[in-house]
């Protein structure tokens, strides 16, 4: 069963950082691709970032520049450093995980959710 352990959020100031980590389990991690999600109150959840098994990434427009996305794979781990947040980036974030040729799907929708393996999300919040 894969299993997606989401941590580092919290509570920043406009301008500040934060690094959210995505550890997983129960699959073979070299041969996933693994994708960002946030989803605000009232607002449907969008695509962030996407990383995929041998380290291409895709980033969505509103956190080109500010964020990004990279791997460990010793560690079964995903990484989001976020910097320069504004209270727009205010929202919980999810990890997502999927097999194969998920990096090109996520692509090809534009980041919209489609993956079958889901965290539970963490919250970052963004104080003007």
């Amino acid at each position: 069963e894969v299993q997606l352990q989401a941590s580092g959020g919290g509570l920043v100031q406009a301008g500040g950082s934060l690094r959210l980590s995505c550890r997983a389990s129960g699959l073979v991690f070299d041969d996933y691709a693994i994708a960002w999600y946030r989803q605000a109150p009232g607002r449907e959840r969008e695509g962030v970032a996407a990383i995929s098994g041998d380290g291409s990434t895709h980033y969505t427009d509103a956190v080109k520049g500010r964020f990004t996305i990279s791997r460990d794979n010793a560690r079964n781990t995903v990484y989001l450093q976020m910097s320069s947040l504004i209270p727009e980036d205010t929202a919980v974030y999810y990890c997502a995980a999927g097999p194969d040729g998920a990096f090109t799907t996520a692509l090809a929708r534009g980041l919209k959710p489609f993956f079958d393996n889901w965290g539970q999300g963490t919250q970052v919040t963004v104080s003007s």
